[in-house]
C-alpha cells in the first residue's frame, strides 16, 4: 500500500463517496506539527465521516463526539486498496499534517 494524492477538485466528491461507503469503523485522529509535535486528538472511536466543504475550504473528520476541522487544506493523500481506505493524511497551510487513521471495531464472539 502506498499514498496516493487526491487532486482538490475531486475531494468533495471522494470524502462523500467514503463517508457512505465506510460503515462501521473506528477512528484515531493524529496531529503533528513543528509548533505543537505529534499529538493524538482522538483514539480509536466509531467513526462517523469525512466531508469537504469548498466554500469554506475545510475538511471535516467526524468521530463520536469529536469533529476535527482542517481549515485550508492543501493536499490531501489516502492509502486505501481495492476494498478498504487504510488512512487519510492532509497537509494544512501552516504545514501541519493531519493523520485520520482507520479500523475495523474488534468483534467479540457471542457469550
Amino acid at each position: 500500500m502506498s499514498l496516493r494524492q487526491v487532486a482538490k477538485p475531486r475531494w468533495q466528491a471522494y470524502f462523500d463517496r467514503v463517508s457512505a461507503m465506510l460503515g462501521a469503523k473506528l477512528v484515531e485522529i493524529e496531529v503533528a506539527g513543528l509548533g505543537l509535535g505529534d499529538q493524538v486528538e482522538a483514539e480509536w472511536i466509531p467513526f462517523v465521516g469525512l466531508s469537504y466543504d469548498p466554500a469554506s475550504d475545510l475538511v471535516a473528520v467526524i468521530g463520536e463526539g469529536v469533529e476535527h476541522l482542517i481549515r485550508h487544506p492543501k493536499e490531501i493523500h489516502v492509502d486505501h486498496d481495492t476494498e478498504w481506505l487504510h488512512s487519510v493524511e492532509v497537509l494544512d497551510a501552516e504545514g501541519v499534517r493531519h493523520f485520520v487513521l482507520l479500523r475495523d471495531p474488534l468483534r467479540l464472539p457471542a457469550p
